[in-house]
């Protein structure tokens, strides 16, 4: 939705900030266990529940997060329930993010491969994929046996595809025209 990356930004980039003055890597952290409680679907029908309060709320919410709130994450989290913008949580985690990744020259790559990697491959592959696309990268490995064979990475917006599916279609595209 354009609408809340639009709306989550500005919370973003001000969040980023106050991080950057502290610990960048503690909020980051704190930032994507909000969005993922922000994301859980009982918590908003919770947040927007008319009869409960925004302490309540807030409350719940600290309650659900492992780390203690400091004071700006406290403040932060009642500016957003007191706007009704609890929704905006997983936005501005994956915004706060994008913009840790840029300050740092790095990027987050979904590699999904047809069998399971071992931390030994999982380094090597990581460690090419960083000389190919020439910055750090922060994987995340997931599973998919209808790959045949091979990976798939996708940084950013960009995608290598080396996955025996994909020269499988390449050769039927070939084939057929």
């Amino acid at each position: 939705m354009a609408e809340l990356a639009t709306v989550a930004r500005p919370y973003a980039e001000a969040l980023f900030r106050v991080a950057q003055a502290g610990n960048l890597a503690v909020w980051s952290d704190l930032v994507s266990e909000l969005a993922q409680v922000g994301s859980h679907p009982e918590v908003l029908s919770y947040a927007r529940n008319p009869k409960v309060s925004d302490s309540d709320v807030a409350a719940t919410i600290q309650a659900l997060v492992k780390a203690p709130l400091n004071a700006e994450a406290q403040n932060f989290l009642s500016m957003l329930i007191e706007n009704g913008r609890i929704e905006l949580l997983p936005e501005i985690g994956a915004q706060f993010q994008l913009l840790k990744n840029s300050a740092e020259g790095a990027a987050d790559a979904e590699i999904t491969s047809a069998f399971d990697m071992s931390a030994a491959q999982t380094a090597e592959l990581v460690n090419t994929l960083e000389k190919k696309f020439s910055r750090k990268l922060n994987p995340s490995v997931t599973v998919d046996p209808s790959l045949i064979g091979g990976v798939r990475v996708v940084v950013g917006d960009e995608v290598l595809d080396t996955s025996v599916r994909a020269k499988l279609q390449q050769m039927r595209v070939a084939l057929v025209a």
